[in-house]
């Protein structure tokens, strides 16, 4: 049987729960409400690429760039660093300032796939990291075209080796999308999610899908830390079957009376 390339996430216990990472060359859809750790996770595996040598593009659509740099920064992240010395690149979808040749003049699926295309030439040849932070900011004004925007860009950018987290945003009031179809296109699919418990906010994550790989179906509670990232803290008592996924008033549901949101 031939071997799965696997890149690692950078985040500790993750990737144990995927088989030993994501298969190189696999878009990922990383999804989940406000606050629940989607861009944290996407920083840790932008930072782990420039560790590895990999070319890393991070394209933010709803922090400027240097909001993106000084929360890396927070973490122990210092990509501000690697994009100076250009390792790195940071596409700004944000500002779209004219001028700057790391901005989005445009918000459309055409001017993100120029965009990374360029990025990947001038960083060079070699395997590739992509962050897209979100995707939602693509098809706002038309959520139906969410699933053929998210074929485009994953069938334009899969020939420039790029293993890439598509992050997508949900309502946190509804609990739906911004648009359906990422999930569907996507070789992964890693879901964040967020309740209360005792007072406190707590976080989750669970793998959904990852093609070619065994991944552990349990949900995982996530610990955020100035100055370190995110970590897995370990399994939670909640099972797969007691969550309620996709729809209006999706929510962690916690087994045998457990508290819950």
């Amino acid at each position: 049987m031939e071997r799965v390339e696997r890149l690692k996430t950078g985040v500790p216990g993750l990737d144990e729960i995927m088989g030993g990472g994501i298969p190189r060359g696999f878009f990922v859809a990383v999804v989940g409400e406000p606050g629940t750790g989607k861009t944290v996770f996407g920083l840790h595996f932008a930072w782990q690429g420039v560790r590895e040598g990999d070319r890393v593009i991070y394209v933010t659509t709803e922090e400027s760039r240097e909001s993106i740099l000084r929360q890396a920064a927070m973490m122990g992240m210092p990509l501000a660093r690697s994009v100076d010395e250009g390792k790195a690149v940071v596409i700004d979808a944000l500002m779209r300032s004219r001028g700057d040749e790391w901005s989005l003049e445009e918000l459309t699926v055409e001017e993100l796939v120029n965009k990374v295309v360029e990025a990947k030439r001038k960083l060079g040849y070699g395997r590739a990291r992509l962050v897209v932070d979100s995707m939602s900011a693509f098809w706002l004004d038309k959520p139906a075209m969410a699933r053929k925007y998210s074929y485009i860009v994953k069938r334009v950018l899969y020939r420039w080796d790029i293993t890439a987290l598509l992050i997508s945003q949900y309502s946190i009031t509804t609990g739906e999308a911004f648009g359906w179809g990422l999930e569907h296109v996507a070789d992964g699919v890693i879901r964040f999610g967020r309740t209360v418990v005792g007072g406190e906010l707590k976080r989750y994550v669970i793998v959904e899908k990852m093609r070619q790989t065994r991944h552990d179906l349990r949900v995982y509670a996530v610990e955020i830390e100035s100055g370190v990232g995110m970590r897995i803290a370990g399994p939670t008592e909640a099972r797969i079957e007691d969550l309620r996924l996709g729809g209006a008033g999706r929510r962690w549901a916690w087994p045998e009376g457990g508290e819950r949101l």
